[in-house]
């Protein structure tokens, strides 16, 4: 207990130096744990995606899109128990800063979705308005959108002001479910494309298909391309998690990016922690030597440097922790939704833990050595 106790004095003989370390070691755990949330908020719509539900879109892009009438045929492969579509709308809400998802679906849709949760009664509302959308909790709360209004959206790839009338607000099973999205008919978008340019009609962007038994997803997924080969728009079928990680995959360099500037912040803090140690080293040669001529072992200094060094690191990320979700919900807000899954993970708190005591060891280990090889002579005769 005695050494602990030293250790916890020794650490505080120079209050300015050991505050500046610790704010800096607190900043570094900090900033590593909200660069790792910002690459978990990347990969959330890939890890809430399900290996159960199929996507099958256009071989060649997902910019061109599908016939219609692929739909039966899909239905009748074996092992597909449900089939919806989704055509992406890319409309702006009064200001092309005002952007988020818009998908025309078929209204089977969220039967393939329970991770939306959403009342009945509003589900059976949405069926009976042909204009009715269905808005998710995140974005309903990002815009202030409420059941009854109608909201104007400018289309971009079908031109003209589209109004659409909000009939419910869907929730996520939980806190990892992305709802910053916005759904509509299908046949809404389809025949009122019909009805002014004659063009883009009866095409889906993608179909997303229910399986009966998802250990046969890919087996499901080579017939259903099979039957559409050597078409003139063949297909191309994968799990919903692999065709989200498609989009992730195109940023691949920006996730390695931030991944690599999470750990050169923990490095550059473990060198300046290390000099302060150092530093701390260097001074007290004196009393390392004066301990030695008492009888204590090469051992005891060792361990009161080495122990300062980890208790430094212990509390500086214990702080950093400490702080980053508070800071992560205050970040997620000024972020204005970009980001709708803003949480720190469990995994991101340990990485925390784990960087914080390895500065600490690393940073501790020179220094210790250094006391442990301090000569009685040498160290007395700097006395005076």
């Amino acid at each position: 207990m005695y050494v602990l106790k030293l250790i916890s004095r020794n650490l505080l003989r120079h209050k300015l130096r050991t505050s500046l370390t610790l704010l800096g070691l607190v900043i570094a755990v900090l900033a590593f744990g909200l660069l790792q949330t910002v690459v978990d908020a990347w990969y959330a719509g890939a890890a809430a995606a399900s290996n159960a539900r199929l996507v099958t879109r256009n071989a060649i892009s997902l910019v061109f899109p599908l016939p219609l009438s692929y739909e039966n045929r899909i239905r009748g492969v074996d092992g597909v128990t449900l089939i919806a579509r989704s055509s992406w709308f890319g409309g702006t809400y009064r200001d092309p800063k005002n952007f988020f998802a818009q998908f025309a679906v078929s209204d089977n849709y969220l039967d393939l979705y329970p991770e939306f949760v959403l009342p009945e009664a509003q589900r059976a509302d949405y069926r009976r308005d042909r204009k009715g959308a269905l808005i998710g909790r995140q974005l309903a709360d990002q815009f202030g959108f409420k059941i009854g209004d109608v909201i104007p959206i400018k289309g971009t790839i079908y031109p003209g002001t589209w109004e659409f009338v909000v009939r419910g607000i869907f929730d996520g099973r939980d806190a990892s479910t992305i709802t910053r999205t916005m759904l509509f008919h299908y046949d809404y978008l389809n025949e009122t494309v019909r009805k002014r340019t004659g063009r883009q009609v009866d095409q889906v962007g993608v179909f997303i298909l229910g399986v009966a038994d998802p250990d046969n997803a890919a087996t499901i997924s080579r017939n259903v391309d099979a039957v559409f080969h050597n078409s003139l728009a063949e297909t191309l079928t994968e799990t919903e998690q692999a065709f989200q990680l498609g989009f992730v995959a195109m940023s691949n360099q920006i996730i390695a990016a931030i991944r690599l500037v999470s750990y050169v912040v923990i490095v550059i803090i473990m060198a300046v922690m290390a000099n302060a140690m150092a530093m701390s080293a260097r001074e007290r040669t004196v009393e390392y030597a004066t301990l030695k001529a008492l009888g204590f072992g090469p051992g005891f200094l060792a361990l009161i440097v080495f122990g300062e060094s980890i208790l430094m690191g212990l509390v500086g990320g214990a702080i950093g922790m400490l702080a980053t979700p508070p800071l992560a919900a205050i970040f997620k807000q000024a972020v204005g939704g970009v980001l709708p899954v803003f949480s720190v993970s469990r995994e991101t708190m340990q990485m925390q833990a784990l960087c914080a005591l390895v500065v600490g060891v690393v940073a501790g280990i020179v220094p210790a050595i250094q006391a442990a090889r301090v000569r009685i002579v040498e160290g007395l005769r700097a006395i005076g």
